[in-house]
């Protein structure tokens, strides 16, 4: 879909704050509130918007580390990928996951209450997956910058 600048205006308001009333939306893109809710209408069918969500703080919700871990895979097992897909898609401490070039085969954030709690998911859970190899993980001491938005990308390329 070609996003034109008041799409740009619709999907950086919405990401600002996702419960905006549609009138209170339509007055900050210049539209009528009948147009802006066509508009966002249009965004969502075509999937541009894929939901709305709400952002939780994890450490207010008892959850204190966090942690992106890199793992790699013995290619002698069989089933490796699939197995492995399925265990990190079922582990509620995974909160995403990537399949990544270089050294290791996947990438994963993981969010654990305490140390305890992550080191018994890894020892018991991860390590214990068939085909895991290697495992290396970095604690987050802090988060520098966190945006889920790719629209400064797509106003960087107009400039």
């Amino acid at each position: 879909m070609n996003l034109d600048p008041t799409d740009l205006r619709i999907l950086t308001c919405l990401q600002q704050n996702g419960r905006i009333s549609n009138q209170d939306l339509a007055d900050r893109v210049a539209l009528s509130p009948s147009a802006c809710l066509r508009r966002v209408r249009l965004l969502e069918e075509s999937g541009v918007i894929g939901g709305y969500r709400a952002w939780f703080d994890a450490e207010q919700l008892g959850l204190e580390l966090e942690a992106i871990v890199q793992v790699s895979m013995r290619h002698d097992v069989e089933g490796w990928h699939d197995t492995f897909i399925a265990a990190v898609q079922s582990w509620p401490e995974v909160l995403s996951a990537y399949i990544i070039t270089g050294d290791s085969n996947y990438i994963l954030r993981v969010q654990a209450r305490n140390l305890k709690h992550y080191s018994d998911f890894i020892v018991n859970r991860l390590y214990r997956t068939p085909g895991v190899m290697d495992i290396r993980s970095n604690i987050v001491l802090q988060r520098i910058k966190v945006d889920s938005s790719p629209l400064a990308i797509l106003k960087a390329a107009e400039a």
